[in-house]
């Protein structure tokens, strides 16, 4: 298997020292909690909804809710 290395170096786009300054750790830490957070959000979006109560509103109606009064419940 070949295995192919690429080596990046820092501080392409910005400076060595702000990639390493506290400031920048914390934003990139407050993006990957936001992230993840969105990504929990989204999947739970996907997921079926869950109902505590099964069918019991039909049950709970004591009249018909038809457009026609005279239609049997």
């Amino acid at each position: 298997m070949v295995e192919l290395l690429v080596h990046v170096p820092r501080g392409i786009i910005l400076p060595e020292s702000v990639l390493l300054s506290d400031w920048f750790a914390v934003l990139a830490s407050f993006v990957a909690i936001n992230t993840v957070l969105y990504l929990v959000l989204g999947l739970v979006k996907l997921l079926p909804v869950i109902r505590l109560k099964s069918m019991q509103g039909r049950e709970r109606r004591s009249e018909t809710r038809n457009i026609d009064p005279e239609a049997s419940a």
